[in-house]
């Protein structure tokens, strides 16, 4: 979280002990004594909030204000009011002031109001990362969230298929998001300009497949959950791919689709037509690193669809939600999500979840993030942990993990 605050007071004393009184609670103040002095501090670019007097020879705290506000409406700033200013101060929250002290303020009340601009602005900041994020780069780096070194290497598998014109067969754990991941694939491929047809495999029959392959002609069929598929549909979809080709097909599952061949309950032809190139979407107790950002994603735009105020997801709430284990995947976090934006819902963790298992969890996703940190490098990982080597690798061995998958 950002720790800036800007001080404008062109009291000396004041100033002072007000920076005193931030810098002993681990804030990083900026004194002015001016709004001349103050303004140069004052840019689209500052991180941090700002504290000022109403009262200052020449431009006083309404200039400020607004001045501020014409950089980055966004930006809090306190006002601070002297005896008797308090019709000041609440003209100033007219103007869009985030609040106001009187003077002399006790330090306990200072910090408060501070810390909670702290936060308003740190969310603002994290809000304009993400969003940053998603209109930057193509579908993959927009559409398919996380930091960690499996969801790189996800991406970089999805532009891999989109390059190509070949069958590819997308599988993962329920709620990992295989819809979207087929539709990134098509977003990318040399066909995004053309049909995309999505169906819903276990309600086809030969005909409507027949009808499915000729709408998306020239373009892209996805066969959502194709293990479902019917056995006369599993029959018509080889053979509309074998003697009519003119649509690319996109295949998901969740199911091992080669058990489901050697069980006899999938053809083992469509099988391997299905299968040329293969695009697997981790589980999210695998990267539990990108728990947090995702989290966030999901608060951000379900409080913008719902025009809600978003609230604060602090570091206690990141424990609790990565030390779950996550088996409805995205779905199930983005749905915690929406009920955590609308205040309906807490993000404890399951209730026959030990502590030893959370504990565990937690363990996992610092090694992984430290593994992450230092690109593989276990040496460097074990020292930012502050870990002996041998203690380091134990812990590699106990959670299954490995450095170079990080390199």
């Amino acid at each position: 979280m950002t720790r800036r605050v800007l001080l404008v007071d062109d009291d000396a004393a004041v100033r002072e002990a007000l920076g005193q009184t931030l810098d002993l609670d681990g804030l990083d103040p900026v004194t002015a004594g001016s709004f001349v002095e103050a303004k140069d501090h004052i840019t689209p670019a500052f991180d941090g909030v700002i504290v000022s007097d109403i009262r200052m020879p020449g431009r006083d705290g309404f200039h400020l204000l607004d001045y501020a506000h014409g950089q980055d409406p966004d930006l809090p700033v306190i006002l601070l009011t002297g005896e008797g200013d308090i019709p000041m101060a609440v003209q100033g929250i007219s103007a869009g002031a985030f609040d106001f002290l009187e003077k002399p303020c006790a330090p306990r009340d200072l910090l408060a109001v501070v810390r909670k601009a702290l936060r308003t602005r740190a969310l603002v900041l994290e809000n304009r990362r993400l969003k940053a994020e998603l209109t930057a780069g193509d579908a993959a780096a927009r559409l398919i969230y996380g930091r960690s070194a499996l969801a790189e290497a996800l991406r970089a598998r999805v532009r891999a298929a989109a390059r190509t014109s070949a069958e590819v067969l997308i599988t993962g754990e329920p709620g990992t998001g295989i819809p979207k991941v087929a539709e990134v694939i098509q977003m990318l491929s040399g066909a995004a300009q053309r049909p995309f047809q999505k169906l819903a495999s276990a309600a086809q029959t030969p005909a409507s497949l027949a009808e499915a392959f000729e709408a998306a002609k020239g373009g892209t069929l996805f066969l959502d959950e194709v293990a479902a598929l019917p056995p006369a549909a599993q029959f018509a979809a080889l053979g509309l791919m074998e003697d009519s080709p003119g649509a690319r097909v996109l295949a998901g599952t969740y199911r091992d689709l080669e058990a489901e061949a050697r069980a006899g309950r999938f053809n083992p032809d469509l099988y391997y037509k299905l299968d040329v190139m293969r695009v697997r979407i981790p589980a999210l107790r695998e990267r539990t690193e990108d728990i947090p950002v995702l989290f966030r994603d999901y608060v951000r735009t379900a409080c913008e669809q719902a025009a809600l105020p978003q609230p604060e997801i602090t570091p206690d709430i990141v424990a609790r939600l990565m030390a779950q284990d996550w088996p409805g995947n995205a779905r199930a976090l983005m749905n915690a999500a929406m009920r955590f934006a609308m205040g309906l819902g807490e993000t404890e963790p399951e209730a026959d979840l030990g502590l030893a298992e959370q504990l565990a969890q937690v363990e996992r996703s610092l090694l992984v993030e430290a593994l992450r940190r230092a690109g593989g490098n276990a040496t460097e990982a074990a020292r930012a942990l502050k870990l002996p080597r041998k203690t380091f690798y134990d812990k590699l061995a106990r959670h299954g993990l490995k450095a170079e998958a990080y390199r």
